[in-house]
């Protein structure tokens, strides 16, 4: 690695995959809040943060386990798939609005920013609650991937149980 005088050492988080800080500073210089969307081996993470100075102050987060929790997910369906994440971001998106924030800017991290993926759906799901964010429609995941059809016909049934008490929760 890096030793000597003339030699500069990059950034431990850098260094190790974990961000990305030429993509940080451009979210940044926009100003508006960052919708970040995190996968994690059991869960989707969704948080609406803004910078400050002395740190990152989270203004709202979801996660898989309030979908289990709050929203009558089902305990026996995953909380990191394509219809969970969507979800989540539809849940973040009805918590935002109550705060009185209607905008952001995605922030996916290191993911890959492949069309219709995970990431995406949790966008979809942000957009459809009412959330104000800048994307191209051709990103986003199919309807029927959406609904959780290409899992199983009950998932189906589960996010619309979902996204309803999600709505009368808010």
């Amino acid at each position: 690695m890096a030793h000597g005088r003339r030699q500069r050492r990059r950034y431990k988080r850098r260094s190790t995959g974990q961000t990305d800080y030429h993509r940080r500073l451009k979210l940044l210089r926009s100003g508006t809040p960052r919708a970040v969307v995190r996968i994690t081996n059991t869960q989707v993470i969704c948080q609406l943060i803004s910078y400050q100075e002395d740190g990152d102050l989270i203004l709202s987060a979801a996660d898989g386990r309030s979908l289990r929790g709050k929203y009558a997910w089902p305990a026996k369906a995953s909380t990191k798939s394509v219809p969970a994440a969507y979800c989540t971001g539809y849940a973040l998106a009805k918590q935002v609005q109550k705060s009185g924030h209607g905008e952001a800017v995605l922030d996916i991290g290191l993911a890959a920013a492949t069309p219709g993926n995970r990431v995406f759906a949790a966008l979809k799901g942000m957009v459809d609650g009412g959330l104000s964010v800048p994307h191209n429609e051709n990103i986003f995941p199919s309807d029927e991937r959406l609904a959780g059809e290409h899992i199983d016909k009950s998932i189906a049934g589960a996010v619309e149980k979902t996204k309803t008490a999600i709505e009368e929760a808010n």
